[in-house]
């Protein structure tokens, strides 16, 4: 993976909606909606997955990144696969064990980044036959399994590799043309037909755009109805990737470790998630998330129309560390009772959930179910859903015996009395049945061009329900079926406070959305300030999982550089960086800065936050507005890496047009 897991709490990000209507890349792979949805269409139906992350990694037992993170050298790292024999390993045991939990498939790591092959190549002798006292082939024996247990098989594969010695550097494409892909055609040909083939290690600096293209074309030129993940990209890991063109390659997003705050509308996603904190066997992890948050978080990954794919690491002896394995038992009970709520639902239709999520079923009769999984319960019995424009015909709470729950209207409200105990310590689930497709009303979403502005800004405004007006005030007051009627973007000249609420027929239907647009005054440039070449740097050492208050800290080394960039850092992994100087803009104007980072980073303008990108998480871009007088202002870049990839980038551009990497010569530093 990206990097090893952390906590994390769920993360929200700008996400660009995705319309597929003719899809081609320029190898030739081609395919209209139809054909798409149709080789779709299992993975939307299946909502849950198993990721299993198993190497020659589990016998040091710190996770698959061990040979990078403690730097042990490629001849060191060979003397683990000599080691490994893992004779307690039972196929059937794990695709029975992922069929009970639920899940619908199952992604194992057929090599992660340190090269080992856990199948039986003939492109390597890397591989678990030739290097290992085990002499069997784990990927067969599981891909048997699956299919004896219904459960579709998939492969993980990593682009990168540390310990071929083609693999980083000018010589990189004979390791793609004679290594990389000989071994897919292997695992396509000799194990599928697969399911998925799962990549990652895309953001290695040999890995290109075209390459990605390229191997996209020629795994679906080896099996035409396999899904890829869109990592066969370039830099296409976690949420970044989320926000990507027509033309990139992959069929759908993985955000890794984070589920987005509000799903991905017309984008096909999944969250890969751990259950403690590594993805590869840790002995020394106990940081278990229970069974009741690992329910929860496929329900609302559920609700937001996307996957959810739940990784085990098992032992070097071929066993699922029994934490893992009482907390799928516990899933798999729950999904005994409920799983019609998760199999093939799409996004919840409610603009609020208050209580918990939604998810919704279209029935072959023509009829619509919701199903309302319930997280907290109210005291008084009564459950209160706002927003329907269509009456059920009749709520029943899933169960063996399904049991009837009384309907009521307060208004707009729909009243379900729900009885003051819940029937399950999880999340309950009560069906709501509809004679046909269910009208929901969305409040209005409003959206400026940009947040503050010199001179004027734009507000457009849209809404999820078709048939509603838009009706919206500058003044403060409540928005009023006698107010403006929103027609075209509204344009301001001044400080307002934008409030809109959607009407049916003359009457309020949804909640009031606000949006607050600020007309400010430009940032003083400084004045006569001295200064020299490139700005100045202080280079920290540490584990940290967001910023520290760097001010506090003992640099280890301080010292000049000439642009932005992590040339100065002495290791790899846990650091941090400030930078400082001066940037001079040409003119006066609202200023856009792009911040890119891998881990966190933030921007300072005139000691003023203008960028937050921090925590740990893969390559992600965050964005902000200085509004800049014509000259020099002070600059100061924070940024922190914990494991894994590292990356720190800083573009500008005036609002409105291009952002492009700043020059050399527009930063400087005093003396």
């Amino acid at each position: 993976m990206t990097h090893p897991a952390t906590a994390r709490p769920v993360a929200s990000s700008l996400l660009l909606t995705l319309v597929f209507v003719t899809i081609g890349f320029a190898q030739g792979v081609q395919e209209s909606q139809s054909q798409r949805d149709a080789r779709m269409r299992w993975w939307r139906e299946a909502r849950f997955g198993m990721f299993i992350h198993w190497g020659v990694y589990a016998i040091p037992a710190r996770g698959e990144w061990h040979m990078f993170n403690h730097k042990v050298p490629v001849a060191d790292y060979e003397k683990y696969p000599p080691q490994f024999n893992p004779v307690r390993f039972d196929a059937s045991s794990w695709a029975r064990l992922a069929r009970e939990a639920g899940m619908k498939y199952l992604v194992i790591t057929s090599k992660h980044h340190d090269g080992f092959c856990m199948w039986d190549s003939k492109v390597s002798t890397y591989d678990i036959i030739d290097r290992t006292p085990f002499k069997r082939d784990p990927l067969k024996e599981l891909a048997a399994a699956c299919r004896a247990e219904g459960v579709t098989f998939c492969l993980y594969h990593s682009i990168m590799d540390w310990h071929h010695p083609d693999a980083q550097g000018e010589r990189f494409s004979r390791y793609r043309e004679e290594y990389l892909k000989p071994q897919i055609k292997e695992l396509i040909t000799q194990y599928g037909p697969l399911g998925v083939l799962w990549f990652d290690g895309e953001w290695i600096s040999e890995w290109t755009e075209k390459d990605g293209k390229d191997l996209y074309a020629y795994v679906r030129s080896l099996q035409p109805g396999i899904i890829v993940n869109n990592r066969v990209g370039k830099g296409r890991s976690g949420m970044a990737g989320m926000s990507r063109d027509p033309d990139a390659p992959g069929d759908f997003g993985t955000p890794e470790q984070e589920i987005p705050s509000t799903g991905i509308e017309g984008v096909d996603w999944e969250s890969c998630m751990t259950m403690n904190n590594n993805w590869g066997f840790n002995a020394s992890d106990s940081s278990w998330k229970s069974a009741r948050t690992l329910v929860r978080q496929l329900i609302d990954i559920a609700s937001k129309g996307g996957n959810y794919l739940l990784n085990v690491g098992p032992t070097a002896q071929g066993t699922i560390p029994e934490e893992s394995i009482a907390r799928l038992r516990e899933i798999g009970r729950w999904m005994a009772t409920n799983s019609e709520a998760i199999y093939g639902t799409r996004a919840s239709p409610l603009a609020s959930t208050p209580w918990g999520r939604c998810t919704q079923k279209a029935l072959p009769s023509g009829q619509t179910r919701l199903y309302l999984h319930i997280f907290d319960w109210p005291e008084d019995g009564r459950l209160k859903v706002m927003g329907l424009g269509t009456k059920p015909a009749g709520a029943n709470f899933l169960g063996p015996s399904p049991t009837p729950c009384p309907i009521e209207s307060e208004g707009d409200t729909l009243v379900l009395h729900v009885g003051r105990a819940a029937p399950d310590p999880i999340a309950p689930v009560l069906a709501l049945d509809f004679d046909r497709e269910v009208i929901s009303f969305h409040p209005p979403s409003l959206t400026a061009d940009v947040p503050i502005f010199l001179d004027h800004a734009t507000v457009e405004m849209s809404t999820r329900s078709p048939g509603l007006e838009i009706r919206y005030t500058l003044d403060g007051r409540e928005p009023s079926p006698s107010s403006p009627q929103y027609q075209s973007p509204v344009v301001l000249t001044r400080s307002t406070i934008v409030r809109a609420r959607c009407f049916f027929k003359g009457r309020a239907v949804s909640e009031r959305t606000d949006l607050e647009v600020r007309r400010v005054s430009p940032q003083p440039a400084q004045k006569s300030v001295a200064t020299v070449p490139g700005l100045s740097y202080a280079y920290y050492e540490g584990t940290w999982d967001s910023l520290p208050d760097f001010r506090s800290l003992t640099p280890t080394e301080i010292g000049r550089t000439d642009n932005i960039s992590l040339s100065m850092r002495r290791r790899e992994e846990y650091f941090g960086l400030t930078l400082q100087g001066l940037i001079e803009v040409p003119s006066t104007a609202l200023y856009c800065f792009s911040l890119t980072s891998d881990d966190g980073s933030s921007l300072w303008i005139d000691d003023i936050p203008v960028v937050d990108n921090d925590g740990t998480h893969g390559s992600e871009e965050r964005t902000g507005y200085a509004p800049l007088e014509k000259g020099r202002h002070f600059i100061e870049l924070r940024y922190f890496n914990q494991t894994g990839a590292s990356a720190l980038q800083l573009a500008v551009g005036e609002a409105g047009k291009p952002i492009v990497a700043i020059p050399p010569g527009a930063l400087t530093s005093m003396p």
